[in-house]
């Protein structure tokens, strides 16, 4: 989780222990002849186990006075301008408002009429925890020809790794070690400390979050691509959105705080695939960047939120400038 996130869920009083997950520091960019890395602006950001955030947010739900039905299936809703009726097994629930926060296949989506999607993309992904101890202090994403890998530390002696492609194929981890032979490596000796999870990670964006007392939230209401890690982070601030919105009786208001939240977010993601479709830029642009760390700490500061994506435009213009001034001197142009 990003800084941002961190600090959203100290704002709901969800927070963790010392030795709990593991803090970094910052982001590196990684590929075969070249490595950038930049601090935060401003805190750090934490990897762990999502079992643990899991029952972290479920302790903090009760302690609020949240009541939990597991083992209850939702089968259906009844929606109205007044109240609606959620249905479980053997009886219906009356509810002022319902929140359909039940993931990228959301069944709650689909019922209430809001599934209109405007647009959406599709990625891999593959992850597994490897028992060592981590390298870095930083969050590494390391490049390779079809694929992205993040390695991120999740505690003490244990990393997590993600393979994401656009295909099964480019998100396996086969094909991963076979063109990182220093990550290989480095994992070469370390044993496997949970079982490899694949899943989709999809870019979706819906004309509409809300209907009547309905709501949807997270990736329920669309989302961006895993490659930003912003996911976590902007559900929790829809979720203190939507809550304002309920306190005002007019989901209108949560509707128009989506819209904005996912801007940026939503911008970073464009941006971070274009990079993956265009891999001589991006080789240039890290081999840069790497010579003037100045300019990946700004890219950094506007995916922490401490910039706006003005800013980030004005880094395009520096860095294209750059780009053509080192070309012109020179400067190797090979993907």
């Amino acid at each position: 989780m990003m800084p941002e996130t961190v600090g959203v869920l100290g704002s709901l009083g969800v927070e963790f222990e010392h030795g709990e997950g593991r803090n970094f520091r910052g982001i590196s960019f990684i590929q075969s002849d070249a490595q950038v890395s930049a601090d935060f602006p401003k805190g750090q950001g934490i990897g762990l186990r999502r079992t643990l955030l899991h029952s972290r947010l479920v302790a903090r739900a009760e302690e609020c006075g949240v009541r939990f039905l597991w083992k209850t299936p939702v089968t259906g809703i009844v929606a109205g301008a007044d109240g609606g009726d959620v249905q479980v097994p053997q009886r219906t629930i009356r509810a002022r408002w319902i929140v359909g926060a039940d993931g990228q296949g959301s069944r709650v989506r689909k019922w209430s009429g809001l599934d209109s999607t405007q647009r959406i993309q599709q990625r891999y992904a593959s992850r597994r925890h490897y028992r060592v101890k981590p390298w870095s202090g930083y969050m590494e994403i390391h490049w390779a020809s079809n694929a992205q890998v993040y390695v991120t530390p999740t505690g003490e002696k244990e990393v997590c790794i993600v393979v994401m492609g656009q295909d099964g194929g480019d998100a396996s981890f086969e094909s991963m070690l076979s063109e990182m032979p220093v990550l290989s490596e480095k994992l070469s000796r370390a044993q496997l400390s949970s079982r490899e999870r694949g899943a989709a990670s999809v870019m979706r964006t819906l004309q509409n979050v809300q209907n009547h007392n309905i709501a949807l939230l997270g990736d329920a209401s669309g989302g961006v691509d895993a490659i930003t890690g912003e996911g976590l982070h902007l559900a929790f601030r829809q979720a203190i959105s939507l809550a304002d919105a309920m306190a005002a009786n007019d989901l209108t208001k949560y509707q128009r705080a989506h819209r904005k939240l996912a801007r940026r977010p939503m911008f970073m993601s464009h941006l971070m695939l274009w990079l993956c479709r265009h891999p001589r830029v991006r080789s240039q642009i890290v081999r840069l960047t790497q010579d003037k760390p100045e300019l990946f700490a700004r890219l950094l500061a506007t995916h922490a939120g401490k910039q706006s994506p003005a800013h980030l435009v004005a880094f395009g213009a520096q860095l294209g400038f750059q780009l053509l001034a080192d070309l012109k001197d020179g400067y190797p142009c090979t993907g």
